[in-house]
């Protein structure tokens, strides 16, 4: 078990639509609407990017421990609906290329791969453990 299980982010309104989020490192991302051509990543793409990032981070480390990647990317997509439940996701699929030179080190990751991606879609990632199994969301008001 870590030392402080809470994670928390803070986000903050820069202007109409943009926000940034900021971790207890220090670390920042910002992100807005998504209109107008915005560049910024909008909250649904944030979530995509974490369900992508939190997989990606585990194969990574399992598979370059015997060869560094000629190629490794990651796509996450899923379906934007509107009904009974109110605005959700649905079918996410997170979808792995990787490759990797040729070498005993390198056949030893392609052999893992599919194992490092399943145990950490199975046991490891906590974002795509938190949506599969769910969780509530409180929102609540607090006296500024």
């Amino acid at each position: 078990m870590t030392d402080n299980p809470v994670r928390t982010v803070t986000v903050e309104r820069t202007s109409t639509g943009h926000f940034t989020a900021t971790n207890t490192r220090g670390g920042t991302v910002s992100f807005g609407t998504g209109a107008d051509g915005d560049t910024e990543f909008t909250p649904v793409e944030l979530l995509l990017a974490a369900l992508g990032g939190c997989t990606a981070v585990d194969v990574d480390i399992a598979t370059s421990r015997h060869a560094e990647p000629a190629g490794f990317s990651v796509t996450v997509a899923g379906n934007k609906v509107s009904d009974d439940l109110g605005n959700r996701l649905t079918d996410l699929t997170v979808t792995f290329q990787v490759t990797f030179p040729d070498g005993e080190g390198a056949d030893r990751a392609r052999a893992i791969l599919p194992r490092a991606v399943k145990t950490s879609h199975d046991r490891l990632c906590t974002v795509s453990r938190t949506v599969e199994i769910g969780t509530p969301v409180t929102a609540t008001v607090e006296d500024a």
